[in-house]
């Protein structure tokens, strides 16, 4: 993830959610993305309680997901 060095956002956790979950953060994207019918919080709730994810990585990935879908 080189190219996220001077990231700024929720894209600046991507490296440090790797680092501590042991996943890339395509995995994670791709679970969010499956939450069609859930709203923001409710899918930052569901990744700290179905994958153990810190509130502020939960998110920072659930946040870079929803501006995505809105571009």
């Amino acid at each position: 993830m080189s190219e996220q060095k001077n990231a700024t956002g929720p894209v600046s956790y991507f490296p440090s959610i790797e680092k501590k979950y042991g996943q890339p953060i395509e995995h994670w994207l791709k679970l969010v993305q499956k939450q069609k019918d859930m709203k923001h919080m409710e899918v930052v709730n569901w990744l700290k309680n179905e994958h153990g994810l810190g509130h502020g990585h939960a998110n920072a990935i659930v946040a870079h997901c929803f501006s995505q879908k809105s571009a």
